[in-house]
Protein backbone atom coordinates (compact mmCIF):
# COMPACT_ATOMS: atom_id res chain seq x y z
CA UNK A 1 0.00 0.00 0.00
CA UNK A 2 2.79 2.50 0.84
CA UNK A 3 4.41 1.49 -2.56
CA UNK A 4 1.59 2.55 -4.24
CA UNK A 5 0.79 5.61 -2.52
CA UNK A 6 4.95 6.88 -3.11
CA UNK A 7 4.19 5.57 -6.85
CA UNK A 8 1.47 8.07 -7.21
CA UNK A 9 3.29 10.80 -5.01
CA UNK A 10 6.64 10.36 -6.89
CA UNK A 11 4.34 10.49 -10.75
CA UNK A 12 2.30 13.46 -10.15
CA UNK A 13 2.45 16.58 -12.43
CA UNK A 14 3.36 19.76 -10.98
CA UNK A 15 2.06 22.22 -13.26
CA UNK A 16 3.94 25.55 -14.37
CA UNK A 17 3.17 28.95 -15.67
CA UNK A 18 4.81 31.12 -18.18
CA UNK A 19 6.93 32.47 -16.04
CA UNK A 20 8.56 29.43 -14.87
CA UNK A 21 7.25 29.39 -11.38
CA UNK A 22 5.25 27.03 -9.56
CA UNK A 23 1.37 27.82 -9.18
CA UNK A 24 -0.47 27.49 -6.27
CA UNK A 25 -1.87 24.09 -6.68
CA UNK A 26 -5.13 22.06 -5.33
CA UNK A 27 -3.50 19.28 -4.37
CA UNK A 28 -0.88 20.41 -2.17
CA UNK A 29 -2.42 19.84 0.98
CA UNK A 30 -3.50 16.47 -0.40
CA UNK A 31 0.27 15.57 -1.22
CA UNK A 32 1.58 16.31 1.99
CA UNK A 33 -0.81 14.05 3.91
CA UNK A 34 -0.32 11.60 1.55
CA UNK A 35 3.48 11.99 2.45
CA UNK A 36 3.15 11.87 6.20
CA UNK A 37 0.70 8.65 5.63
CA UNK A 38 3.34 7.17 3.84
CA UNK A 39 6.09 8.04 6.72
CA UNK A 40 3.48 7.02 9.05
CA UNK A 41 2.94 3.82 7.48
CA UNK A 42 6.43 3.33 7.31
CA UNK A 43 7.44 3.33 10.52
CA UNK A 44 4.26 1.11 11.67
CA UNK A 45 5.66 -1.66 9.06
CA UNK A 46 9.05 -1.53 10.21
CA UNK A 47 8.29 -2.16 13.64
CA UNK A 48 6.07 -4.89 12.40
CA UNK A 49 8.79 -6.69 11.02
CA UNK A 50 10.95 -5.64 13.85
CA UNK A 51 8.57 -6.92 16.31
CA UNK A 52 7.37 -10.38 14.13
CA UNK A 53 9.58 -10.95 11.89
CA UNK A 54 9.33 -11.07 7.90
CA UNK A 55 6.19 -13.35 7.11
CA UNK A 56 7.39 -15.10 3.61
CA UNK A 57 3.79 -16.05 2.86
CA UNK A 58 3.03 -12.23 2.70
CA UNK A 59 6.02 -10.60 0.87
CA UNK A 60 5.83 -9.72 -2.78
CA UNK A 61 8.32 -9.30 -5.64
CA UNK A 62 8.14 -6.58 -8.08
CA UNK A 63 8.92 -6.63 -11.59
CA UNK A 64 10.11 -3.68 -13.29
CA UNK A 65 11.32 -0.47 -11.46
CA UNK A 66 10.45 2.05 -8.75
CA UNK A 67 6.71 3.13 -9.47
CA UNK A 68 5.64 0.38 -11.50
CA UNK A 69 2.27 -0.66 -11.87
CA UNK A 70 0.56 -3.39 -9.53
CA UNK A 71 0.24 -5.79 -12.45
CA UNK A 72 4.42 -6.36 -11.63
CA UNK A 73 3.69 -7.35 -8.44
CA UNK A 74 4.02 -11.01 -7.95
CA UNK A 75 3.15 -12.50 -4.45
CA UNK A 76 5.29 -15.43 -2.81
CA UNK A 77 2.11 -17.39 -1.89
CA UNK A 78 1.41 -17.47 -5.66
CA UNK A 79 4.91 -19.13 -6.57
CA UNK A 80 4.68 -21.44 -3.49
CA UNK A 81 1.08 -22.59 -4.85
CA UNK A 82 2.02 -23.40 -8.02
CA UNK A 83 5.01 -25.25 -6.41
CA UNK A 84 2.74 -27.27 -4.39
CA UNK A 85 0.21 -27.71 -7.54
CA UNK A 86 3.33 -29.27 -9.11
CA UNK A 87 4.07 -31.06 -7.08
CA UNK A 88 0.78 -32.66 -6.88
CA UNK A 89 0.86 -32.83 -10.49
CA UNK A 90 3.43 -35.20 -10.24
CA UNK A 91 2.22 -37.56 -7.79
CA UNK A 92 -1.18 -37.72 -9.75
CA UNK A 93 1.04 -38.66 -12.62
CA UNK A 94 3.35 -41.23 -10.87
CA UNK A 95 -0.38 -42.84 -9.69
CA UNK A 96 -1.88 -43.08 -13.03
CA UNK A 97 1.72 -44.61 -14.24
CA UNK A 98 1.00 -47.46 -11.68
CA UNK A 99 -2.59 -47.87 -12.46
CA UNK A 100 -1.83 -48.02 -15.99
CA UNK A 101 1.14 -50.64 -15.17
CA UNK A 102 -1.58 -53.27 -13.35
CA UNK A 103 -4.09 -52.47 -16.07
CA UNK A 104 -1.20 -53.57 -18.79
CA UNK A 105 -0.34 -56.61 -16.34
CA UNK A 106 -3.68 -57.75 -16.09
CA UNK A 107 -4.45 -57.01 -20.02
CA UNK A 108 -1.55 -59.20 -20.68
CA UNK A 109 -2.32 -62.09 -18.29
CA UNK A 110 -5.99 -61.94 -19.88
CA UNK A 111 -4.40 -62.10 -23.16
CA UNK A 112 -2.57 -65.39 -22.12
CA UNK A 113 -5.24 -66.77 -20.29
CA UNK A 114 -7.35 -66.55 -23.72
CA UNK A 115 -4.90 -68.02 -25.89
CA UNK A 116 -4.28 -71.13 -23.93
CA UNK A 117 -7.84 -71.17 -23.49
CA UNK A 118 -8.36 -71.34 -27.45
CA UNK A 119 -5.40 -73.93 -27.99
CA UNK A 120 -6.91 -76.23 -25.34
CA UNK A 121 -10.75 -75.91 -26.50
CA UNK A 122 -9.25 -76.58 -30.11
CA UNK A 123 -7.46 -79.63 -28.81
CA UNK A 124 -10.20 -81.00 -27.06
CA UNK A 125 -12.61 -80.75 -29.72
CA UNK A 126 -9.83 -82.39 -32.49
CA UNK A 127 -9.16 -85.33 -30.30
CA UNK A 128 -13.03 -85.48 -29.54
CA UNK A 129 -13.63 -85.99 -33.31
CA UNK A 130 -10.68 -87.89 -34.36
CA UNK A 131 -8.90 -85.21 -36.03
CA UNK A 132 -5.82 -84.59 -33.42
CA UNK A 133 -3.42 -86.78 -31.50
CA UNK A 134 -2.83 -87.36 -27.79
CA UNK A 135 -0.68 -88.21 -25.78
CA UNK A 136 -1.37 -91.38 -23.95
CA UNK A 137 0.47 -93.79 -20.93
CA UNK A 138 -1.76 -96.88 -21.01
CA UNK A 139 -0.33 -98.45 -17.64
CA UNK A 140 -1.05 -94.89 -16.10
CA UNK A 141 -4.05 -94.31 -17.85
CA UNK A 142 -5.32 -98.15 -16.38
CA UNK A 143 -4.41 -97.10 -13.01
CA UNK A 144 -6.63 -94.57 -13.02
CA UNK A 145 -9.31 -96.39 -14.17
CA UNK A 146 -8.92 -98.76 -11.77
CA UNK A 147 -8.99 -95.93 -8.76
CA UNK A 148 -12.04 -94.39 -9.87
CA UNK A 149 -14.25 -97.82 -10.29
CA UNK A 150 -12.33 -98.59 -6.78
CA UNK A 151 -13.99 -95.31 -5.23
CA UNK A 152 -17.21 -95.95 -6.90
CA UNK A 153 -17.25 -99.44 -5.10
CA UNK A 154 -16.70 -97.97 -1.47
CA UNK A 155 -18.69 -95.12 -2.38
CA UNK A 156 -21.63 -97.98 -2.45
CA UNK A 157 -20.24 -99.36 1.13
CA UNK A 158 -19.97 -96.05 2.83
CA UNK A 159 -23.38 -95.43 2.07
CA UNK A 160 -24.63 -99.09 3.13
CA UNK A 161 -22.70 -98.66 6.32
CA UNK A 162 -24.20 -95.68 7.18
CA UNK A 163 -27.42 -96.91 6.71
CA UNK A 164 -26.74 -99.76 8.98
CA UNK A 165 -25.84 -97.32 11.62
CA UNK A 166 -28.92 -94.94 11.27
CA UNK A 167 -30.92 -98.58 11.50
CA UNK A 168 -29.68 -100.34 14.18
CA UNK A 169 -28.72 -96.67 16.33
CA UNK A 170 -33.03 -96.55 16.23
CA UNK A 171 -33.29 -100.16 17.18
CA UNK A 172 -31.01 -99.64 20.22
CA UNK A 173 -33.26 -96.21 21.28
CA UNK A 174 -36.28 -98.61 20.70
CA UNK A 175 -34.61 -101.41 23.14
CA UNK A 176 -33.64 -98.69 26.00
CA UNK A 177 -37.21 -97.00 26.00
CA UNK A 178 -38.84 -100.71 25.66
CA UNK A 179 -36.35 -101.07 28.85
CA UNK A 180 -37.56 -98.34 30.66
CA UNK A 181 -41.38 -98.85 29.85
CA UNK A 182 -41.04 -102.44 31.27
CA UNK A 183 -39.35 -101.45 34.72
CA UNK A 184 -41.81 -98.70 35.17
CA UNK A 185 -44.76 -101.77 34.49
CA UNK A 186 -43.18 -103.73 37.15
CA UNK A 187 -43.28 -101.57 39.99
CA UNK A 188 -47.18 -100.86 39.00
CA UNK A 189 -48.07 -104.36 37.67
CA UNK A 190 -47.63 -106.52 41.05
CA UNK A 191 -50.56 -108.48 40.08
CA UNK A 192 -48.34 -110.24 36.76
CA UNK A 193 -45.39 -111.35 39.25
CA UNK A 194 -45.44 -115.56 39.13
CA UNK A 195 -45.02 -117.38 41.61
CA UNK A 196 -43.94 -121.04 41.93
CA UNK A 197 -42.04 -124.25 44.14
CA UNK A 198 -38.19 -124.05 43.94
CA UNK A 199 -36.34 -127.20 45.14
CA UNK A 200 -33.60 -126.21 47.66
CA UNK A 201 -30.57 -128.80 48.78
CA UNK A 202 -30.76 -128.27 52.23
CA UNK A 203 -28.28 -130.86 53.36
CA UNK A 204 -24.54 -131.59 51.91
CA UNK A 205 -24.55 -135.28 54.44
CA UNK A 206 -28.10 -136.40 52.65
CA UNK A 207 -29.89 -136.40 49.87
CA UNK A 208 -33.23 -134.01 51.23
CA UNK A 209 -34.87 -131.54 49.16
CA UNK A 210 -37.00 -128.57 50.74
CA UNK A 211 -39.70 -126.51 48.05
CA UNK A 212 -39.56 -123.05 48.73
CA UNK A 213 -42.37 -120.78 47.44
CA UNK A 214 -41.06 -118.32 45.18
CA UNK A 215 -42.05 -115.66 42.91
CA UNK A 216 -40.52 -113.99 39.64
CA UNK A 217 -41.11 -110.60 38.01
CA UNK A 218 -41.75 -110.60 34.58
CA UNK A 219 -41.38 -107.33 33.67
CA UNK A 220 -38.69 -106.67 35.53
CA UNK A 221 -37.01 -109.72 33.70
CA UNK A 222 -37.90 -108.64 30.26
CA UNK A 223 -36.31 -105.02 31.61
CA UNK A 224 -32.90 -106.55 32.28
CA UNK A 225 -32.59 -108.18 29.15
CA UNK A 226 -33.48 -105.55 27.21
CA UNK A 227 -31.19 -102.94 28.83
CA UNK A 228 -28.39 -105.82 28.05
CA UNK A 229 -29.26 -105.68 24.73
CA UNK A 230 -28.80 -101.80 24.53
CA UNK A 231 -25.55 -101.93 26.23
CA UNK A 232 -23.98 -104.59 23.77
CA UNK A 233 -25.69 -102.20 20.80
CA UNK A 234 -24.11 -99.10 22.04
CA UNK A 235 -20.72 -101.29 21.81
CA UNK A 236 -21.14 -102.37 18.71
CA UNK A 237 -22.32 -98.98 17.17
CA UNK A 238 -19.21 -97.82 18.52
CA UNK A 239 -17.36 -100.01 16.24
CA UNK A 240 -19.62 -99.55 13.30
CA UNK A 241 -18.89 -95.97 13.74
CA UNK A 242 -15.36 -96.10 14.00
CA UNK A 243 -15.38 -98.32 10.98
CA UNK A 244 -17.37 -95.71 8.61
CA UNK A 245 -15.09 -92.84 9.76
CA UNK A 246 -12.12 -94.62 8.64
CA UNK A 247 -13.82 -95.81 5.05
CA UNK A 248 -14.68 -92.36 5.08
CA UNK A 249 -11.17 -90.70 5.36
CA UNK A 250 -10.25 -93.33 2.78
CA UNK A 251 -12.31 -92.32 -0.36
CA UNK A 252 -13.41 -88.11 0.72
CA UNK A 253 -9.85 -87.39 1.55
CA UNK A 254 -7.02 -89.82 0.44
CA UNK A 255 -8.84 -90.95 -2.79
CA UNK A 256 -10.02 -87.34 -3.23
CA UNK A 257 -6.63 -85.78 -3.10
CA UNK A 258 -5.16 -88.68 -5.37
CA UNK A 259 -8.26 -87.73 -8.14
CA UNK A 260 -7.52 -83.64 -7.46
CA UNK A 261 -4.12 -84.25 -8.59
CA UNK A 262 -4.83 -86.92 -11.70
CA UNK A 263 -7.28 -83.87 -13.21
CA UNK A 264 -4.39 -81.38 -12.97
CA UNK A 265 -2.62 -84.11 -14.32
CA UNK A 266 -4.95 -84.64 -17.47
CA UNK A 267 -4.77 -80.98 -17.57
CA UNK A 268 -1.26 -80.80 -18.46
CA UNK A 269 -1.69 -83.09 -21.05
CA UNK A 270 -4.54 -81.44 -23.01
CA UNK A 271 -1.97 -78.60 -22.54
CA UNK A 272 1.21 -80.53 -23.63
CA UNK A 273 -0.51 -81.79 -26.43
CA UNK A 274 -2.16 -78.16 -27.65
CA UNK A 275 1.22 -76.88 -27.51
CA UNK A 276 3.15 -79.94 -29.29
CA UNK A 277 0.19 -79.45 -32.33
CA UNK A 278 0.70 -75.94 -32.58
CA UNK A 279 4.43 -76.43 -32.79
CA UNK A 280 3.90 -79.07 -35.01
CA UNK A 281 1.97 -76.99 -37.70
CA UNK A 282 3.93 -74.21 -37.53
CA UNK A 283 7.00 -76.42 -38.98
CA UNK A 284 5.36 -77.33 -42.07
CA UNK A 285 5.12 -73.57 -42.72
CA UNK A 286 7.51 -71.25 -44.49
CA UNK A 287 10.72 -70.32 -42.94
CA UNK A 288 11.09 -66.55 -43.53
CA UNK A 289 12.19 -64.40 -40.16
CA UNK A 290 8.49 -63.82 -38.77
CA UNK A 291 8.01 -67.54 -39.12
CA UNK A 292 11.26 -68.63 -37.31
CA UNK A 293 10.58 -66.21 -34.32
CA UNK A 294 7.33 -68.01 -34.23
CA UNK A 295 8.60 -71.48 -33.92
CA UNK A 296 11.00 -70.35 -31.13
CA UNK A 297 8.40 -69.41 -29.05
CA UNK A 298 6.57 -71.59 -29.64
CA UNK A 299 9.51 -74.46 -28.88
CA UNK A 300 9.60 -71.99 -25.22
CA UNK A 301 5.75 -72.41 -24.48
CA UNK A 302 5.98 -76.33 -25.72
CA UNK A 303 9.53 -77.23 -23.69
CA UNK A 304 7.48 -75.31 -20.69
CA UNK A 305 4.32 -77.57 -20.90
CA UNK A 306 6.56 -80.50 -21.52
CA UNK A 307 8.35 -80.16 -18.11
CA UNK A 308 4.73 -79.42 -16.10
CA UNK A 309 3.40 -82.32 -17.64
CA UNK A 310 6.31 -85.34 -16.99
CA UNK A 311 6.46 -83.40 -13.38
CA UNK A 312 2.44 -84.38 -12.65
CA UNK A 313 2.45 -87.53 -14.21
CA UNK A 314 5.67 -88.09 -12.09
CA UNK A 315 3.35 -87.61 -9.02
CA UNK A 316 0.63 -89.12 -9.92
CA UNK A 317 2.81 -92.34 -9.92
CA UNK A 318 4.06 -91.99 -6.92
CA UNK A 319 0.54 -90.98 -5.23
CA UNK A 320 -1.67 -94.21 -6.67
CA UNK A 321 1.57 -96.36 -5.21
CA UNK A 322 1.15 -94.82 -1.97
CA UNK A 323 -2.71 -95.04 -2.34
CA UNK A 324 -2.37 -98.63 -2.97
CA UNK A 325 -0.40 -99.85 0.01
CA UNK A 326 -2.31 -97.23 2.40
CA UNK A 327 -5.52 -98.74 1.25
CA UNK A 328 -4.68 -102.12 1.81
CA UNK A 329 -3.76 -101.57 5.48
CA UNK A 330 -6.33 -99.70 6.44
CA UNK A 331 -9.48 -101.99 4.40
CA UNK A 332 -7.64 -105.21 6.37
CA UNK A 333 -7.82 -103.87 9.65
CA UNK A 334 -11.05 -102.30 9.31
CA UNK A 335 -12.46 -105.50 7.50
CA UNK A 336 -10.98 -107.38 10.82
CA UNK A 337 -13.02 -105.18 12.83
CA UNK A 338 -16.33 -104.89 11.33
CA UNK A 339 -16.13 -109.00 11.02
CA UNK A 340 -15.44 -109.93 14.57
CA UNK A 341 -17.62 -107.45 16.35
CA UNK A 342 -20.72 -108.43 14.11
CA UNK A 343 -20.36 -111.95 15.13
CA UNK A 344 -19.54 -111.32 19.23
CA UNK A 345 -22.82 -109.44 19.03
CA UNK A 346 -25.52 -111.35 17.34
CA UNK A 347 -23.43 -114.57 19.00
CA UNK A 348 -23.94 -112.85 22.09
CA UNK A 349 -20.79 -112.95 23.62
CA UNK A 350 -20.61 -109.86 25.53
CA UNK A 351 -16.77 -110.48 26.76
CA UNK A 352 -15.67 -110.91 23.49
CA UNK A 353 -17.29 -107.51 21.73
CA UNK A 354 -15.36 -106.02 24.20
CA UNK A 355 -12.31 -107.20 23.99
CA UNK A 356 -12.63 -106.74 19.96
CA UNK A 357 -12.65 -103.30 20.89
CA UNK A 358 -9.55 -103.11 22.99
CA UNK A 359 -8.12 -104.84 20.34
CA UNK A 360 -8.62 -101.94 18.20
CA UNK A 361 -7.86 -99.26 20.64
CA UNK A 362 -11.69 -98.06 20.23
CA UNK A 363 -13.05 -96.02 23.17
CA UNK A 364 -16.68 -94.93 23.53
CA UNK A 365 -18.36 -92.18 24.34
CA UNK A 366 -20.13 -91.77 27.31
CA UNK A 367 -24.02 -91.27 27.15
CA UNK A 368 -24.96 -87.70 26.39
CA UNK A 369 -21.22 -86.80 25.66
CA UNK A 370 -22.27 -85.51 22.30
CA UNK A 371 -25.24 -83.19 23.84
CA UNK A 372 -23.80 -79.15 24.33
CA UNK A 373 -23.20 -78.21 28.20
CA UNK A 374 -25.75 -75.29 29.59
CA UNK A 375 -23.17 -73.56 29.16
CA UNK A 376 -23.15 -73.84 25.57
CA UNK A 377 -26.34 -73.53 25.29
CA UNK A 378 -26.77 -70.51 26.84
Amino acid sequence: MTDSIMSKAATMEIPINSNGDTGTLPEDDSLEQATKLQWSLAEKDLQQVMVSGPNLNETSIVSGGYGGTAEGIIPTSSIKGSSMQHSSSSSSMAGEEATRGVAVEKLESVKKWSLNTYKCTKQMISERFGRGSRTVDLELEAQIEVLRDTKRKYETVLRLARALTTHFYNMVQTQHALGDTFADLSQKSPELRVKFYSCVRTCSAHACDTSVWCSQDEFGYNAETQKLLCKNGETLLGAINFFVSSINTLVNKTMEDSLMTIKMYESARLEFDAYRSDLEELGLGPRDAVAIARIEAAQAQYQIHKDKYERLRSDVTIKLKFLEENKVKVMHKQLLLFHNAISAYFAGNQQQLEQTLQQFSIKLKPPGADKPSWLEEQ
